[in-house]
């Protein structure tokens, strides 16, 4: 039993990657540095904080949050776990 358990932990670790690789189909909307209003109707995200950036990210996947790109960040945040998401929150929230 602790065998599976560690496989599944090592699993779950090499299966999350850094927030770099996950902000990497952010980046052409929000900029590199998540400096942009994405397609001009976004907030600048480097200058939310890391649990703005959760509860907005956490909404969109869920479809409580957001206005004009509701459907398309659904869709772009679909595939994330709540650990990827904390991931590449912190990684905006460190481009201050």
């Amino acid at each position: 039993m602790k065998t599976l358990l560690l496989i599944l932990g090592i699993t779950s670790i090499l299966a999350a990657a850094d927030g770099a690789t996950l902000y990497k189909k952010c980046a052409s909307c929000h900029g590199s540095a998540g400096e942009k209003h994405a397609l001009n109707k976004s907030k600048i995200i480097n200058e939310l904080s890391k649990d703005e950036i959760i509860t907005a990210l956490k909404g969109y996947k869920d479809g409580t949050y957001g206005g004009a790109m509701k459907a398309l960040m659904k869709g772009q945040i679909a595939t994330y776990d709540n650990t990827q998401i904390e991931t590449v929150a912190a990684f905006i929230a460190a481009k201050k």
